[in-house]
């Protein structure tokens, strides 16, 4: 897969890179609840859910991580998840990590894995709170809760790494600087010999302060080509919020590729998909 400024060609992905895993990363956009209506309501899910299901399959990824895959129903509640359900059901090659009761676990950030390829070896949250290890805390300046999911993952070879799925505020930069400053705290924090692979929405681009952080703290971002918030509209007005960035022990081994098109007709959200193959290698061989 080579670094590229358009999408697959007929959507249909290149060889995956010799001893790689592909990882993607994916904002579905909030399903507002059943009283909604127009547009991100149940009725606008369910016509371009078909749009979402052929983004998936078009990544051909080892391992996605989702941001905003939730179904407003009230408060945390997360029994009723309409895109999480309906992508498990269609593709059973796929489990969901970093889920669980959302009463102890927050779920709305799924990690899907192909149990093939990859082994789930642990999994956690946090929240970017003055109290990050306590549920649904809201952030730093007080607004609606923001975190961070992980799942920690073993390759065929051995290698192991941790996953760390996250969405940062968009509309608050001092949250933006804190939230990184704690993922960075945690990355310190993971065991000997288990690098981060950070994906998600930042709302922030490659150069900016907060992405600063996270590169101080030994990730390397991958050079995501153009844009990857687009309005719902196809719209590419500055560049990427979406980022796949590796730590120490993992190596970028092709792409990132920016999924920028229609599938089934529609816009499977307003970001596009970004997919990059990653290798890993054990400890003992660093």
């Amino acid at each position: 897969m080579r670094p590229a400024r358009r999408a697959f060609g007929k959507r249909v992905p290149p060889p995956k890179a010799d001893g790689a895993f592909r990882a993607a990363t994916l904002n579905v956009h909030y399903i507002w609840g059943r009283r909604a209506t127009g547009p991100w309501s149940v009725g606008d899910w369910e016509a371009r859910a078909p749009s979402l299901a052929a983004a998936v399959a078009a990544t051909d990824a080892d391992l996605i991580a989702f941001q905003e895959m939730e179904t407003f129903s009230g408060g945390n509640s997360d029994e009723t998840n309409l895109a999480r359900d309906y992508l498990l059901e269609r593709f059973p090659s796929y489990e969901a990590a970093a889920i669980g009761d959302w009463r102890e676990f927050p779920s709305t950030q799924p990690i899907f894995y192909r149990p093939e390829t990859l082994t789930l070896r642990d999994e956690g949250w946090f929240f970017f709170s003055d109290s990050p290890d306590e549920i649904y805390s809201r952030t730093f300046d007080g607004s609606y809760p923001a975190f961070a999911s992980w799942a920690e993952f073993e390759t065929p070879s051995g290698a192991r790494f941790r996953a760390i799925n996250v969405h940062l505020d968009a509309g608050s930069g001092e949250n933006r600087l804190r939230s990184a400053e704690l993922i960075a705290d945690r990355i310190a924090s993971f065991p000997e010999g288990v690098p981060a692979l950070l994906l998600g929405d930042l709302n922030a681009r490659a150069g900016s302060r907060t992405a600063g952080i996270l590169e101080n703290a030994g990730l390397t971002f991958a050079p995501v080509p153009g844009a990857t918030f687009h309005f719902d509209h196809g719209i590419n007005l500055f560049g990427a919020i979406d980022h796949i960035a590796t730590g120490p022990g993992l190596r970028l081994a092709a792409g990132p590729v920016v999924l920028r098109e229609r599938f089934e007709g529609d816009w499977p959200s307003d970001h596009y998909p970004v997919v990059a193959d990653i290798t890993a290698r054990a400890a003992a061989n660093r």
